[in-house]
């Protein structure tokens, strides 16, 4: 399956998961800031990307948990340089560079954009 193809059947998902327009979900678009997701609808979205790519994420593989709740990976409202490591090491698919800039623990949701779904559906599907 091509990038295109796989790019096209999440944007899918998302509009039936977010009841968002086609053309609102581009690869950039952040699922929280740009798409309106909430928490309960990733619970939504992975359940979908599962059905529709026919594998199965573990809980906290394609979105984290835990990690605002540990003193060693958040100070002051800010994620610390070992959670960040953290972060990229159980999140490969995300893009970090701009969270690195000013990584407040309020922002982290906005590493969540359609094209870390496209790249770790890619993984998935490779992995298989």
């Amino acid at each position: 399956m091509t990038r295109d193809e796989i790019f096209t059947k999440v944007r899918d998902v998302l509009v039936d998961a977010l009841a968002v327009d086609e053309d609102d979900v581009k690869p950039q678009s952040r699922l929280t800031t740009d798409l309106g997701a909430e928490s309960i609808d990733f619970l939504d979205i992975v359940f979908k990307l599962e059905q529709q790519f026919g594998f199965k994420i573990a809980q906290g593989e394609l979105f984290p948990e835990n990690v605002a709740q540990d003193p060693e990976y958040v100070k002051e409202g800010k994620v610390t340089a070992k959670g960040l490591t953290a972060l990229k090491a159980r999140l490969p698919h995300a893009d970090f560079s701009k969270f690195e800039t000013d990584p407040q623990i309020s922002k982290v949701a906005e590493v969540f954009t359609v094209d870390a779904l496209v790249t770790f559906v890619e993984r998935k599907l490779a992995a298989k």
